[in-house]
């Protein structure tokens, strides 16, 4: 998954996954250069960059992500009521003036801006209604998706904050204290929704608690937020470097750590015992309706939770059966299910140590990169790092996660693997892990858009669940025409992860529709894939955690299948696979209706 984009992520991809950017901070695009021709075109243009520009201004840690230093000093008033009605006054204010252009004078390329302008504007909207944020705001933070994970990693020496000058050090302290605000509002939220009866599950706050200790069981010297302090670029003076040490050191010990220290014992001895049994949204006050408008945002069609149950058991059934032949064909005499338990416990297939999962991972990118050229026209100027999770967050992550970099390339695009508990993990999905979070997967799609200055911004930095995660998992089924797939167990590592794809639909609504239980649905897990019990578990507890986000992967990777078949078989010989990725990715993230309409017509003119 990645850590960025995936729109509608709770606050981690909120953070960390503007909607625009400014256009006024970059030189001049050919489109908007040319928007002065067309009055209509000048007038969502200039849209476009007024938008990009507020948006910065409300949300300071957006530009950060970009290399736009202009709000360093700034992590933001995130989940203030005066946030909230900034973002909603300025997401009618956009809507207002974007329906007073006449779309019909766009050409198409700057029609699939308005519509898909339009659908994002008013999918925000959707979540900032009074009614919604009573449901939100008050959870502010969970396990999976929560700034006190994200914000260490993000300010950390490897993650995204820059350090290159004395400035970007005391930025770093500036926005240090804005995190321990943050962190003091978080417990008032926390605490409107004790009193409103809107809580989080006590499964998901034991989580936290458990992350918050292992930070607060750290030296401050070993902290992530000391690590920029341990290495100085060249040019910082002496003098500088002793009082930086100095005062990152008392920042920590002095109010970073007595904030996690203030939440930690809140969540422990206050909202513990009030937090929800049931883990689903179903048993919420409000859950229902919170689940239906968040499947519509995450995955961008109009669908239900039964519909979308109905199609993972569907998927699990099918998926089954190609399983059975790999089965069949390494010559295993017993069940899938015996077969299962074999993957797991062999040690031939478990991963030899933290080192040897890293060299494992480069070396399978620089086979990828071999292949890339047959498949793609284009590929991302930003390098791609690989490394495992810190050890302060990786028990409760996925299997991996991408973090993408700045569009010139100045930082690089991180791959994240999981290393916890090395002897419940296994090595036959290891290229299909590659090939989702790194290339040609999230690290394409993500930098392909951002280095694309003919789009406007929040077209390049912007996005959806839907599409980026259906890209990503669309681009594991690219391993088979590569070659990647021959060896039966690595096929049959590509059938498990397609395979956890379509368990996710099940599951996903089963907890938060059907009033599923945690280990009911950790126990689907087991029974219909050879997955570990710590991974199933951290994928159920992340479901719990973020409801809806599980859904989008397998509901976009189908919709870029289908289209392709349709492209395929229209197109015949005409078709170049090359060209149709090209259509898919070089307009950034769309809902899928917007691309399936863009597709299609795509289509008609290749006729």
């Amino acid at each position: 998954m990645t850590r960025t984009l995936a729109s509608a992520l709770a606050i981690t991809i909120a953070l960390a996954a503007p909607v625009s950017a400014p256009v006024s901070a970059q030189a001049p695009t050919a489109a908007a250069a040319s928007a002065a021709e067309n009055p209509a075109r000048e007038a969502l243009w200039q849209l476009f960059r007024d938008s990009d520009e507020a948006t910065l201004k409300r949300n300071p840690i957006q530009a950060l992500f970009r290399g736009d230093m202009r709000y360093a000093d700034r992590l933001g008033d995130y989940i203030t009521d005066a946030y909230y009605a900034a973002e909603r006054e300025a997401g009618t204010s956009d809507l207002k003036r974007l329906e007073a252009i006449d779309r019909s004078k766009l050409d198409a390329t700057d029609r699939i801006a308005y519509d898909v302008f339009k659908w994002q504007s008013q999918e925000n909207l959707k979540g900032l209604t009074p009614e919604i944020l009573a449901l939100t705001a008050v959870r502010p933070l969970n396990h999976f998706s929560g700034i006190h994970t994200f914000y260490p990693s993000f300010a950390s020496a490897t993650g995204g904050a820059p350090f290159a000058t004395v400035a970007d050090y005391e930025n770093n302290l500036k926005r240090h204290q804005e995190f321990v605000t943050f962190i003091d509002r978080a417990v008032g939220r926390f605490r409107e929704g004790m009193a409103s009866g809107v809580v989080e599950t006590k499964l998901t706050i034991n989580n936290v608690i458990d992350q918050l200790a292992t930070q607060l069981a750290q030296p401050p010297e070993q902290s992530p937020f000391y690590t920029p302090v341990e290495k100085f670029p060249e040019g910082i003076a002496a003098a500088d470097q002793t009082r930086l040490k100095a005062e990152y050191r008392a920042m920590i010990a002095d109010k970073i750590y007595p904030a996690y220290k203030q939440l930690h014992d809140f969540l422990k001895a206050e909202y513990l015992p009030v937090a929800r049994d049931q883990v689903g949204l179903s048993a919420m006050k409000g859950g229902p309706v919170l689940y239906a408008q968040l499947i519509e945002t995450t995955t961008t069609l109009p669908l239900k939770a039964e519909d979308i149950h109905a199609l993972g058991l569907s998927e699990v059934k099918r998926i089954h059966t190609e399983m059975e032949k790999v089965r069949a064909e390494v010559g295993f005499k017993g069940t899938l299910g015996e077969f299962f338990q074999h993957l797991r416990t062999d040690p031939k297939l478990q991963p030899e140590s933290r080192e040897w999962l890293t060299k494992r991972y480069f070396e399978i990118g620089k086979t990828v990169d071999a292949k890339v050229p047959d498949y793609f026209s284009t590929v991302p100027k930003s390098p791609l790092d690989i490394r495992p999770y810190e050890p302060f967050r990786e028990k409760h992550e996925a299997g991996g996660s991408y973090m993408p970099g700045t569009p010139d390339g100045t930082r690089a695009g991180i791959f994240y693997f999981n290393a916890y508990d090395l002897p419940s993990r296994t090595t036959p999905g290891m290229t299909t892990l590659y090939l989702h979070e790194g290339a040609p997967g999230h690290h394409f799609q993500i930098s392909l858009a951002q280095e694309n200055e003919a789009l406007p911004s929040f077209m390049r930095f912007g996005g959806n669940t839907a599409y980026v995660e259906g890209w990503a998992l669309y681009s594991e089924t690219l391993g088979f025409p590569m070659g990647f797939y021959e060896d039966p167990y690595q096929r049959f590592g590509t059938l498990s992860d397609e395979m956890l794809r379509a368990m996710r639909l099940v599951v996903d609504t089963g907890l938060h529709s059907k009033g599923w239980t945690r280990d009911q649905a950790i126990e689907y897990m087991l029974a219909n894939s050879d997955m570990g019990k710590t991974d199933a578990t951290a994928e159920v507890e992340r479901y719990i955690a973020i409801p809806s986000q599980a859904l989008a992967y397998k509901i976009g990777a189908m919709k870029i299948q289908e289209l392709r078949a349709k492209a395929e078989k229209t197109l015949g010989p005409k078709f170049d696979i090359r060209d149709f990725h090209a259509q898919v990715l070089m307009t950034g993230a769309l809902p899928l209706a917007v691309l399936e309409t863009k597709i299609e017509n795509w289509i008609t003119a290749k006729k």
